[in-house]
């Protein structure tokens, strides 16, 4: 994103391009049923694959940042249908002696690319052709959907849905709107009058959803109190206190002046640390397992504190070691918890409703993710990123982003206490 930025501009709005990404990528996977059960799998893959497509066209050929945004939303469209459908075909194609492999190897796959993905883009970014990352995605996608078509079964699923959480999803996405246009040259006021808002909606949404016929998380997940509420607060605040990543390789460009490339290798520990640490606790018998729920956030506060510190020392060699210890801490204690935080919202579901409360760890994780990034632009806007010379903006808001969003896994600990105290 640095390189886009540099050519088409648009740096008030950096977070944008991932916060309407994930936005889209929340209605596609709530789709994604109703997709799958008229469509097919062969027929829902080669959709996605389709909307991916045009997307990723609209990015590549982009004049300016809104086009980009635009076809960024499109791309989580395709985005979405793509992570909901990998998940709901297991079923079809799979025996069950085998989903649970079929769901690690998902797991794999996601870990590799996260963590090569801002590595290649870096690539793409140190030789100027960041639209080149987008163009060679194109004839991916296609491939993959024309494969999908012809390999993938042609019979519909069960049926789609008894009715969708329409007003519910609405309300989500409206809170991360109102956010992310509130950082939009953010003043103290006007970021204030966002918030308020999306508190606003928030309670709205928190009263429908007690009543609602069709609910976006299993009864209980909404209050605190209750050990469900508990752990879905932890993967929230998980996914949040991760977000700063979002504006690292930016960060480290402008303070410390590493090329796109290894800014890109520097954004990829996080992903490293969060591999690493599934790895660790994976095994983990069931006492120790359930403590990674504190050890998770303790280790993602101390790697956000680390960056608060050494993320704006610009230009000083050494400071890169701690901020990459830092990075790495943050995806660590989340990787740490997350086999474990996951399992325990299924078995702690109420009966009939385990499915609702696995769809629901998808659209907490997703809306968590754009929340998280709206915040965030937020705080840089209002800490000067754009409205000083760009070393002091840029250390100015380093600081603010990461001391603000260190408060996450701070209230994550207590959520996880109380989670455990059932």
């Amino acid at each position: 994103m640095p390189s886009v930025i540099h050519d088409i501009g648009g740096l008030e709005v950096y977070a944008w391009s991932s916060t309407v990404f994930v936005i889209t990528s929340i209605l596609a996977a709530a789709l994604s049923s109703q997709l799958l059960a008229h469509a097919g799998a062969n027929r829902a893959y080669a959709i996605a694959s389709l909307v991916f497509s045009v997307g990723t066209l609209a990015c590549a050929t982009a004049p300016d940042i809104w086009v980009l945004i635009l076809g960024r939303a499109v791309q989580g469209l395709g985005g979405g249908f793509f992570y909901a459908l990998a998940y709901a075909v297991i079923r079809l194609v799979y025996p069950a002696r085998l989903w649970p492999l079929a769901i690690g190897l998902i797991t794999v796959m996601w870990g590799i690319a996260t963590l090569t993905g801002p590595a290649i883009g870096g690539v793409f970014a140190e030789h100027q052709a960041w639209r080149a990352a987008f163009w060679v995605l194109i004839p991916v996608s296609c491939a993959l959907g024309a494969l999908a078509f012809t390999i993938m079964p042609t019979h519909t699923a069960s049926g789609p849905q008894e009715g969708m959480p329409m007003l519910q999803l609405a309300l989500l996405i409206g809170i991360i709107l109102i956010l992310s246009l509130g950082s939009v040259g953010a003043t103290p006021a006007k970021a204030l009058i966002s918030v308020a808002t999306a508190a606003a909606l928030g309670v709205i949404l928190l009263r429908f959803e007690r009543h609602a016929a069709a609910r976006l998380l299993p009864r209980g997940s909404w209050s605190p109190k209750s050990a469900l509420g508990a752990h879905y607060i932890c993967i929230a605040l998980l996914l949040i206190g991760m977000q700063p990543e979002l504006f690292v390789p930016y960060l480290l460009q402008a303070l410390h002046g590493l090329s796109p490339l290894w800014a890109g290798y520097a954004g990829a520990l996080m992903a490293l640390g969060w591999t690493l640490g599934s790895i660790t606790s994976v095994s983990w018998p069931a006492p120790m397992a359930a403590r990674t729920l504190v050890f998770g956030p303790v280790f993602g506060l101390s790697g956000l504190l680390l960056q608060a510190v050494f993320v704006p020392q610009a230009h000083m060699p050494w400071a890169l070691i701690p901020i990459c210890i830092g990075l790495t801490a943050v995806g660590f204690g989340i990787g740490l918890a997350w086999p474990h935080i996951v399992p325990r919202i299924y078995q702690r579901a109420a009966e009939g409703e385990q499915d609702l409360a696995a769809a629901g760890v998808t659209t907490m994780q997703l809306f968590s993710t754009a929340l998280g990034a709206a915040l965030g632009g937020m705080v840089v806007n209002l800490a000067g990123l754009t409205g000083q010379d760009s070393t002091t903006g840029a250390a100015t808001a380093a600081l603010y982003l990461f001391l603000s969003f260190a408060l996450a896994p701070l209230f994550c600990i207590a959520a996880a206490k109380r989670a455990l105290a059932e």
